[in-house]
């Protein structure tokens, strides 16, 4: 079995995706042929993540100082087996820009997560609550890697 590769998407790419970026890379970086971050939207291009979300995840040993944000390309959607949205906003943007012969699946992060109580994971850049996104996060990207490691299909996009 190929191991599959991930990209983890949010608005910006300085909260929500380089969090499930860095756990992914430092807890299951066995399980990925590839993982990266990226934002819909350019505002944040070059930036370091946001204070915050690296000091929420530098207090459980994860490192993310070196990631910078970057604008999803047309090349993922091929590059990536899996692109995951934090949230159905992103997912609505990811579906409709994507190009023709795109081949990632795409799916919310949350569809992996049984139980979870929404499709969307909360922006903390908004309303600064890191560690219960960080907690959301982890738990679903552990089900991510769980199931594209024993080849369990994407759930609904």
């Amino acid at each position: 079995m190929t191991k599959p590769s991930v990209l983890f998407v949010c608005l910006g790419n300085i909260c929500r995706s380089p969090t499930a970026h860095g756990i992914a890379r430092a807890r299951f970086s066995d399980s990925f042929s590839d993982i990266d971050s990226a934002g819909t939207a350019s505002y944040h291009a070059g930036d370091a993540p946001d204070r915050r979300s690296a000091q929420t995840l530098a207090a459980r040993q994860i490192d993310i100082t070196d990631l910078r944000a970057r604008q999803i390309a047309a090349a993922d959607y091929t590059r990536f087996t899996h692109i995951i949205a934090m949230d159905t906003s992103n997912l609505a943007s990811l579906t409709a820009n994507a190009p023709q012969g795109a081949t990632a699946q795409l799916s919310c992060l949350l569809d992996w997560m049984p139980g979870a109580p929404s499709r969307d994971v909360p922006d903390p850049y908004y309303e600064d609550n890191f560690d219960d996104v960080f907690v959301m996060i982890n738990r679903a990207v552990c089900e991510v890697a769980t199931a594209l490691s024993t080849d369990q299909p994407s759930p609904r996009a």
